[in-house]
């Protein structure tokens, strides 16, 4: 009898546990998590391979997108650096691959060759991405990014960008979009630790 009482207590001790737990307040990300996903419009692009892409290639793996340009000279290559140092701990939370890529807004300059010797310094895990305005444009503003275009015959130029990143999930849906930090005196770079918290979040709660 005395073993059937402890059961019993034990069960009811497990089952108000489980209750109060899922009514405590989760955490959640301090990213914008689109809910549910957003589809992609079709797009093929050039990788600085020399071959297309398509949305066929966001598939599979989580995809941290951003837009660039191979002669920024600030918050280009401070991202990039930033992804390379934090690109494993990015991988170890998910599971699934994890790649970069770097939509280049400067399809004027940056050939793929450019793209090419820019990229893959940061290693194998990154991939530049360029295409002409024409699909270029609507690719960035379907992504919620935004670019200036120069002047016809400029050459020596800076090209506005979004410094957001925007995250794709396995099944090649805008899941989440990280916006940067707006600080005085400080480029307006993400916080990638942050984001590195936030994405474990959403890898946890992501089911395709």
């Amino acid at each position: 009898m005395q073993k059937l009482i402890f059961s019993v207590v034990a069960i009811i001790a497990v089952v108000a546990g489980v209750v109060i737990f899922n009514s405590l307040p989760q955490p959640k990300p301090q990213a914008l998590v689109y809910n549910p996903p957003r589809q992609m419009e079709p797009f093929i692009l050039e990788a600085h391979n020399g071959g297309p892409v398509t949305n066929a290639d966001l598939t599979g793996q989580w995809t941290f997108l951003f837009t660039g340009y191979t002669s920024c000279p600030d918050i280009c290559p401070t991202t990039m650096a930033d992804f390379k140092k934090i690109l494993p701990q990015l991988a170890s939370v998910a599971d699934r691959p994890v790649k970069v890529w770097m939509i280049s807004v400067d399809p004027q300059r940056d050939t793929l060759q450019r793209l090419a010797d820019y990229t893959t310094y940061f290693g194998t895990e990154f991939m530049g991405v360029r295409a002409e305005h024409k699909d270029l444009y609507p690719f960035v503003n379907g992504l919620g990014l935004m670019y200036s275009i120069p002047d016809e015959g400029e050459v020596d130029y800076l090209v506005n960008h979004s410094s957001a990143i925007v995250l794709v999930n396995p099944q090649g849906e805008r899941h989440a979009i990280f916006k940067s930090s707006q600080t005085p005196g400080k480029l307006p770079t993400v916080d990638m630790q942050q984001m590195l918290e936030d994405f474990q979040l959403i890898t946890q709660q992501y089911h395709d």
